[in-house]
């Protein structure tokens, strides 16, 4: 499993290709990640409120992702203020939205 802090079309190998997008709960996102995964966070303050929020390390790892199609990946999308240097957890008001993404 790869944890993402955004997806992009850019992200797909190949064309044409389908989609799917879930919503998933912070317990299915912690159950998917449980098993190990690779980040592919890339800010060290997104990466630390991950962590924070998930309860397990998640280091910040800037590169670029190529799918495939079967590949499924969980994307945390921040909603909120930009984070403040050094921020480890999720300011007031700000939420994350955990998305099941798979490529066919």
């Amino acid at each position: 499993m790869m944890l993402l802090n955004a997806f992009s079309f850019n992200m797909i190998s190949s064309f044409p290709a389908t989609v799917k997008v879930k919503e998933t709960s912070l317990d299915e996102a912690k159950a998917l990640l449980a098993a190990g995964f690779e980040s592919a966070v890339g800010h060290a303050d997104t990466a630390n409120v991950f962590g924070n929020v998930l309860g397990m390390e998640v280091p910040a790892n800037r590169t670029t992702i190529a799918l495939e199609k079967g590949d499924v990946v969980l994307v945390g999308q921040y909603r909120g203020p930009r984070l403040a240097e050094g921020t480890t957890s999720l300011p007031d008001g700000a939420t994350i939205q955990w998305l099941c993404v798979e490529v066919s």
